[in-house]
């Protein structure tokens, strides 16, 4: 487990991140599988007993690496669902950032992306919660629309068609399995389920 959530000393944050910015290039060099606890420390210049202190196992470094990928996504996509645009154009940018956000992941750093499809796989608590957060900006921005120009029924069955038909371009295995599509081909494929995505919550469909 990670250590609790409590406030650490500037310093140990600063450890922290250069640990995990020295692991996704590693990452990125060997594969998540050939990465070392004992590379890691020995690039940091430190003993690998100093980086148990921040991570519990080689396993707790890389899914760190997999999280500061994640949070930087949500940052995105955070900052897209509080802007004050009106909830159907910002809807579709919402969905648009997603889509392109997983693709920009598998084309500049496979290695990390990779791992982060393996951990989604494997449902740990981490990438779970990501996922969860990304569904909860979904869902307040459809919550938002429902004073206009949104007509759905059921908010909840709303957010589950629209989470459902984005999953081709959003589910990172799925995204994986797309790497030789063309990104021009990919990008007009999910504009068209984009689109009429929110046709169908103006329309009142679900």
């Amino acid at each position: 487990m990670r250590r609790p959530l409590v406030a650490a000393p500037p310093h140990e944050d600063r450890v922290e991140a250069r640990l995990i910015a020295i692991a996704a290039e590693h990452i990125r060099r060997f594969g998540p599988d050939k990465v070392t606890v004992v590379g890691v420390a020995r690039e940091a210049g430190m003993s690998h007993a100093n980086v148990y202190r921040f991570f519990p196992s080689k396993a707790g470094l890389v899914e760190a690496v997999v999280v500061a990928w994640a949070r930087s996504v949500e940052v995105m996509l955070g900052d897209i669902a509080s802007a004050p645009d009106p909830a159907d154009d910002k809807l579709e940018r919402f969905l648009v950032a997603w889509a392109k956000a997983q693709r920009d992941g598998l084309d500049r750093d496979p290695a990390i992306y990779a791992a982060f499809a393996t951990f989604w796989e494997g449902r740990r608590d981490t990438v779970m919660a990501h996922r969860a957060r990304l569904r909860a900006f979904l869902a307040s921005i459809i919550d938002e629309g429902l004073a206009g120009p949104f007509q759905v029924k059921d908010e909840e069955r709303a957010a589950a068609f629209v989470a459902d038909a984005m999953q081709r371009f959003v589910h990172p295995v799925l995204v994986m399995e797309t790497r030789d599509l063309p990104r021009s081909q990919l990008e007009q494929r999910y504009a068209v389920i984009i689109r009429a995505a929110v046709r169908t919550l103006v329309a009142g469909g679900v």
